[in-house]
């Protein structure tokens, strides 16, 4: 038993280290700052106050080679790491990439935000010459969320945009961006068309053998509000419970744009100070890395919705997941997803109202170990749990263990 233990460690470590290489720390997901700190900030103590917030990657718009290697040493000596993003990459990629790819800031290379399918050709050329010098770091790409237009996606459907992309850029994980809380006069609710679009990420990740990062909205602008805690708590946990293995934040640093977008309150305002958004990933950031140790490279053996009404694209929890006698719940809905580590099997529960409480009830054929938020197993030696978990909150349940008291 032992051995077989060891022989999963290992496993689970190769992997992960294939999966993020570039990343400094393979034992927690990467969270990045999109909108990082900006090159007239950048300083020791701003990557600092970058890193206290759990945010462990950045990525910010350099305006030349010798700006951008001044970020990185700034960075390096505060424990961050950043996308490497300046016009040199582009016009000079081979000398660029030769220059920092042996930092140890350098995470990866930015090519494109948000590419129509027209473009798929020339950015899969571009992310090949990167990686003939350095493959050891990833060209970093973004995609449209479903919601785009077929003249921005540049394809007939939203699926065929996501297949064509990985089938012609070489990318080692798929990114994306769905910014699903949108305010009408004073009203806040999701789109319809957000659990579709984790739905079909998921599957075309899983068909090209590829992990993906989803996004949650930071900085308000246009009809997109300030957000809450619930808000940002129901954006990242459900990402995770899809199988998302890198977590974004649009934007940490609230940009300058006023005139088109009117951005403002994002976690560092525009007057270089912090918010209470900042405060609260902080808080989301420190439970994504607790619980590093159930969704790290684990695999969803299925995701499914529970409730009254079941978002389109999504499918009602067909049978309850082996092991489990019973899942009841009172609120507006759930995801209840399945996931596996090594010998370890979850069951994640996502309460998708994102300013109510929602009480829940499972039953198991044998003892539930619930999972705390700080990532420790709570052995209950009980087959039943009942929890009211929090707007847009998580709660995580243990089946098959390895006597384990803590999943740090």
């Amino acid at each position: 038993m032992r051995l077989n233990l060891l022989i999963s460690c290992l496993l689970h470590l190769i992997t992960t280290a294939k999966l993020y290489a570039g990343i400094a720390d393979t034992t927690q997901i990467p969270i990045l700052a999109w909108g990082g700190v900006p090159p007239h900030e950048a300083g020791i103590a701003r990557y600092e106050e970058m890193k206290n917030a759990g945010l462990t990657v950045s990525l910010t718009r350099s305006t030349s080679i010798d700006s951008m290697a001044m970020m990185l040493d700034m960075a390096a000596k505060a424990g961050v790491q950043l996308i490497v993003r300046c016009p040199e990459l582009q016009t000079d990629p081979e000398n660029t990439v030769k220059r920092f790819m042996n930092h140890p800031a350098t995470a990866g290379y930015f090519l494109k935000d948000e590419p129509s399918a027209s473009e798929f050709e020339a950015l899969g050329i571009w992310a090949g010459r990167i990686r003939a010098i350095d493959s050891q770091r990833f060209s970093y790409l973004n995609l449209l969320p479903n919601y785009a237009v077929p003249a921005q996606l540049g394809t007939a459907s939203y699926q065929q945009h996501v297949s064509v992309y990985l089938k012609s850029v070489p990318v080692p994980f798929l990114s994306f961006d769905h910014y699903p809380v949108i305010e009408d006069n004073g009203q806040r609710s999701l789109r319809k068309e957000w659990f579709e679009n984790l739905e079909i990420i998921a599957g075309e990740s899983k068909k090209a053998n590829k992990p993906f990062w989803a996004f949650a909205l930071s900085v308000a602008h246009g009809n997109y509000p300030v957000p809450t805690l619930g808000e940002l708590r129901l954006q990242v946990f459900a990402n995770l419970a899809y199988g998302a293995q890198g977590i974004q934040y649009f934007t940490y640093w609230t940009p300058k744009n006023k005139s088109q977008y009117n951005y403002h309150h994002g976690p560092i305002d525009d007057d270089n100070k912090r918010t209470d958004v900042y405060e609260m990933i902080s808080t989301v950031n420190r439970e994504i890395q607790n619980l590093s140790g159930v969704f790290l490279s684990a695999k969803v053996i299925s995701v499914a919705h529970i409730g009254k009404n079941i978002p389109v694209g999504t499918q009602r929890l067909p049978k309850l997941p082996e092991g489990i006698k019973k899942i009841s719940i009172q609120g507006e809905g759930a995801i209840v997803s399945v996931l596996e580590k090594g010998n370890d099997r979850f069951i994640v529960i996502v309460n998708k109202d994102f300013v109510n409480p929602m009480k829940l009830k499972i039953k198991s054929n044998s003892t539930l170990e619930k999972v705390s938020k700080n990532g420790t197993i709570l052995n209950t030696h009980k087959h039943s749990s009942s929890v009211a978990i929090g707007a847009g909150d998580i709660a995580v349940y243990r089946l098959n263990h390895i006597n384990e008291s803590s999943l740090k």
